[in-house]
């Protein structure tokens, strides 16, 4: 019998994690940290089982939000293997050492903030984990092939199937063999028709499901609308003088954003300024890319082949060193900053929207998900002060958010993922999404595909045969 305990990703989008019990073991589907201000607290809570009784954990892809608590697992005691997929491992231990990073910089620069101010902190200021924590991880890495079957328990099988959402990311399949139920977790599922990789992988027959849900009230606007508006965008703040600044996700989103980019300067539709890739993540993720293409679409594979890699241009400057970025402020002229987070909630994109948020001449233009509570999110709001390193900056840059480039299928794309079954799920529960999204896709899976959904309520545990 299975039974899932939900521990993240309910009613919220980010710090997925679900406990798998078969056969009184506990196994672990993603650990990754919570983003949203609100829900910050539990990354710092003792986690809700035992981290010494979980005999594995299975990622399904690198995001932070899906692999950024492993460091901590790792530190109060887990000590079995992390299964994922080879892009996935060089990613996570990239994504990782990225966040132990910025996390022991912020407790150093809170340090000093106190210290200048001569408050005392009323907790300890320390960082959530640090790069040896994020190193101890390493070494527990298992690497999985896709569509390769095999036993993660008497009596139970894992398979690993393309899931389309970032390079390397999965989609989980359970099987008990004695049943021939199947248990289904969707990851973060992507979309069909993309640029850069393949389509996720549809299954005919999934018993028991638990699907994501970030986009299932919302249609993606098509991809002629997103060029034509980073166009109109680019070229208008251009000629204006301002700077083009583009919070980004150095994972999937930065290399969607170069193949964009370089298209439109192929067709001439955007001036030949400098674009500064001012992420050293995004950088490495970049590689990650250019090593593994047989994870990519096919055709992209064979343009590649032929030495026209989407992530080269004349134009482009990756500035990997904390001085070169820097540098970006005295560059004379409009040019386009890449930088993380993508959700504004640390790196090097904080230095540059106090540079350029309150240039009305500049443009912060948002290319994938804000979370509730995030700062990115205070932004699209529409508010007019957001607090940046402790300080109230006044937002005058114009503000543009393009959704078309999100990894995440939106509800037509959900429902033809779910197209394929030939039946309708025993049971399935939605996660990795907000209250109203969550409401509208259980309401539009019964009326258009007549599954009837939960939504998955926080620390809730339910069993399957």
């Amino acid at each position: 019998m299975f039974s899932i305990t939900f521990l993240g990703a309910s009613r919220n989008v980010t710090g997925s994690r679900h406990l798998l019990r078969f056969n009184e073991k506990n196994f672990l589907i993603d650990c990754g940290i919570y983003q949203e201000r609100e829900f910050l607290s539990r990354n710092w809570e003792p986690f809700p089982v035992d981290p010494s009784s979980i005999e594995a954990i299975f990622l399904t892809h690198a995001h932070l939000d899906h692999c950024g608590f492993l460091p901590c697992l790792v530190r109060d005691g887990f000590r079995g293997k992390i299964y994922a997929t080879a892009p996935t491992i060089e990613i996570a231990k990239i994504v990782l050492l990225d966040a132990a990073k910025l996390y022991e910089e912020d407790a150093e620069k809170k340090k000093q903030r106190h210290e200048r101010a001569g408050t005392t902190p009323k907790h300890p200021i320390i960082p959530l984990f640090t790069t040896d924590n994020a190193y101890d991880v390493f070494d527990r890495f298992e690497e999985v092939q896709y569509n390769n079957s095999f036993e993660i328990e008497k009596g139970i099988t894992l398979t690993y199937h393309n899931s389309g959402h970032i390079l390397g990311s999965s989609i989980l399949e359970f099987k008990n063999i004695i049943s021939e139920k199947n248990l289904v977790f969707s990851g973060d599922l992507g979309r069909p028709n993309r640029y850069i990789l393949p389509e996720p992988e549809r299954l005919s027959k999934i018993d028991y499901l638990v699907i994501e849900s970030t986009y299932g009230n919302k249609i993606h606007e098509s991809d002629l609308l997103t060029y034509e508006t980073m166009a109109e965008t680019i070229t208008d703040t251009a000629n204006k003088g301002g700077n083009i600044v583009v919070p980004s996700f150095a994972i999937e989103r930065a290399q969607e954003l170069l193949y964009c980019l370089k298209s439109l300067l192929l067709k001439n539709r955007i001036p030949h300024l400098w674009i500064f890739l001012d992420s050293p993540m995004a950088i490495r993720v970049t590689e990650v890319f250019k090593k593994y293409t047989e994870f990519l679409r096919p055709s992209l594979q064979e343009q590649i082949e032929k030495f026209d890699s989407p992530f080269e241009m004349s134009h482009l400057y990756p500035t990997k060193s904390v001085e070169e970025s820097k540098s970006i402020n005295h560059v004379k002229g409009s040019v386009i900053i890449i930088a993380g987070s993508g959700m504004c909630t640390g790196g090097r994109i904080k230095h540059h929207l106090v540079s350029n948020i309150s240039r009305p001449e500049s443009t912060i233009l948002f290319v994938g998900y804000q979370a509730h509570g995030t700062l990115g999110r205070e932004i699209i709001s529409g508010k007019k002060q957001v607090r940046i390193f402790g300080e109230y900056r006044e937002v005058k840059a114009n503000i543009v958010q393009v959704n078309g480039f999100s990894s995440h299928a939106d509800q037509n794309e959900i429902l033809w993922w779910l197209s394929s079954f030939e039946n309708p799920p025993i049971n399935t529960f939605l996660v990795h999404g907000e209250d109203t999204v969550l409401e509208t896709l259980k309401q539009v899976l019964y009326e258009k595909k007549s599954i009837r959904a939960d939504i998955a309520d926080y620390g809730i545990t339910v069993g399957f045969q």
